[in-house]
């Protein structure tokens, strides 16, 4: 008989401090984007397509942003996200309370993770 030795698996790649942040920032926004939906189409501005197709586009959208937080361009796709948010004000002004929020969680993601991404570079230099 034969022994088949399975590989080794990959190690997992070492996140930065701001994509960890970004990526609890963004899915903390999903949780509140779906309870939102059902919000907005029950106080009834909306049709319902219209209410759970957007939420639904912006569901999707904030999950490639998890995705592609760990790229330099990511953190520019998020920042389009967020203005995303704060536009939902247009439909309800309580929306856009709520996204300012999660926009100050999301400027201090960016900046508090490039500090201590720096400091620990420097750590390792």
């Amino acid at each position: 008989m034969t022994e088949t030795t399975t590989p080794a698996p990959r190690p997992r790649r070492e996140r930065s401090a701001t994509e960890s942040l970004l990526v609890i920032t963004l899915g903390m926004e999903i949780i509140v984007v779906v309870f939102g939906m059902l919000a907005i189409n029950g106080l009834g501005v909306l049709p319902a397509a219209s209410v759970f197709g957007g939420g639904a586009a912006l569901l999707v959208l904030l999950i490639v942003g998890v995705r592609v937080a760990r790229y330099r361009w990511g953190l520019w796709f998020t920042g389009v996200l967020q203005a995303l948010l704060l536009a939902t004000g247009f439909i309800e002004v309580l929306a856009a309370v709520t996204a300012a929020i999660f926009v100050g969680f999301w400027i201090y993601a960016v900046v508090r993770g490039g500090q201590l991404d720096a400091a620990k570079r420097a750590a390792q230099a």
